[in-house]
């Protein structure tokens, strides 16, 4: 079907054009406790063409995007084609350069063998420390080897293929006729197995401790320890606010060589957009433009470097090189992280929802379990919520030296915001 598309776009004639043919080979797991339930293989083709015209002579450029089943026949194929063109003619965009070829080319390559990596994800349930009070309630593994072939009308024709997986567990805890679920999703490239491990072992005691928590208190202002997924929406902030869509959609005011935090006295944040990441599921070697992917600085030490983002919005600010990232990775820590938990804070471990929006920087939570440290002293808490700003935290933003990893986000383990609204429960 590929070869069919090409040559009706071909025939078209667009002024422009782009197909990305996505294949994946998934095993899928489905268990109750550690029982399977049942299994599958699926072998899936998508075929996504996007076609540009350009109007008002040559000012402006617009795109149109939709998906052609491999089961089309060739009639079908002209038909939406030629429904793209139409509609990519009544955007009224200004115009741009479509990427060119990098000068590296990629044969399709054949799909690995996905069977490894869901082997190891059984192991690691297989391995899990249950009690009677915590244990395993049911699981859901999706593993995908996927090869991702994108195709232009500028030359274009690169491939890239990689893993992609997903762990969806629901653990129980109990205590005293009382039970509740915790619900985890893990998405990776291949599996980590004594990391994920960890991960679901620390869970286990989560619920236990959730069991016996008591409402949190209306402590004002506190310090807030951040260790655990919720804390890679903290660094998204830093990341989105370096895209080049934001910036020229004048969303982001950060500016190239200045400093976003001049009175900072905390820690300064360093973000990278990175090739490759162990275990990612985002280690494409090219962007869904077909732009090579790089190792980039986008903010040194709080100074933006680098916006990057998308051919259209990079060509608006005049960037050249630019690129889609798939991976970042987070630095700037000078503390252990023992050391962030010596004093009196309150660590949040659970969220039923945290969110810190890409513009404002207003953070918000809603507290589900947190470890409530004072005076030597440590109460298990739930309940209650946490408000405040990140144009605030960034000037004393603490970071440990370690690090920890959110399949294509690398950050530090432990991050503490000072002076946070904490809104008890009780």
């Amino acid at each position: 079907m590929l070869n069919v598309i090409l040559e009706e776009l071909k025939k078209a004639s667009p002024f422009g054009w782009e197909v990305t043919d996505t294949q994946t080979l998934g095993w899928e797991f489905y268990l109750i406790r550690h029982r399977l339930d049942q299994n599958r293989v699926k072998r899936v083709e998508h075929i996504w063409v996007k076609v540009f015209e350009k109007s008002g002579d040559g000012q402006f450029l617009g795109s149109a995007a939709g998906e052609i089943p491999p089961t089309a026949s060739r009639e079908e194929a002209a038909k939406l084609i030629a429904q793209l063109q139409r509609n990519a003619a009544l955007v009224k965009n200004p115009a741009y350069e479509l990427n060119q070829p990098s000068g590296k080319t990629g044969e399709p390559a054949e799909l690995p063998d996905p069977a490894p990596i869901a082997k190891e994800f059984l192991s690691v349930l297989s391995r899990l420390p249950e009690t009677e009070k915590a244990d395993l309630n049911s699981a859901e593994i999706f593993v995908s080897s996927i090869r991702r072939r994108l195709i232009t009308s500028e030359g274009i024709d690169v491939c890239s293929v990689y893993p992609s997986s997903m762990l969806e567990a629901v653990l129980n805890a109990r205590q005293d006729g009382h039970e509740i679920e915790l619900y985890r999703m893990y998405e990776s490239g291949a599996c980590d197995g004594e990391e994920t491990l960890r991960r679901l072992t620390e869970t286990l005691r989560f619920g236990e401790d959730r069991l016996k928590a008591v409402p949190t208190p209306a402590l004002g202002k506190a310090d807030v320890l951040f260790s655990t997924d919720a804390a890679a929406e903290i660094y998204r902030w830093f990341i989105l606010r370096m895209n080049a869509a934001l910036k020229f959609r004048r969303l982001s005011d950060w500016e190239i060589g200045q400093d976003i935090a001049p009175e900072a006295t905390g820690d300064k944040v360093t973000v990278r957009a990175v090739r490759e990441l162990p275990n990612s599921s985002e280690n494409a070697a090219y962007d869904g433009e077909g732009a090579p992917v790089r190792d980039e600085v986008m903010l040194e030490n709080n100074v933006p470097r680098h916006f990057l983002g998308s051919r259209q919005f990079s060509q608006y600010l005049g960037l050249s090189d630019s690129f889609i990232p798939g991976n970042y990775a987070v630095s700037g820590g000078t503390a252990e992280e023992q050391e962030l938990r010596a004093g009196d804070h309150l660590e949040i471990v659970e969220f039923s929802d945290f969110q810190v929006h890409p513009v404002t920087g207003d953070i918000a939570g809603e507290i589900r379990l947190g470890y409530l440290r004072r005076g030597g002293k440590t109460t298990v808490v739930t309940g209650g919520s946490v408000s405040g700003s990140m144009n605030d935290f960034v000037n004393t933003l603490r970071m440990s030296k370690e690090s920890r990893q959110y399949n294509n986000t690398l950050i530090p383990a432990a991050t503490m915001l000072k002076d946070v609204t904490v809104t008890g429960a009780e």
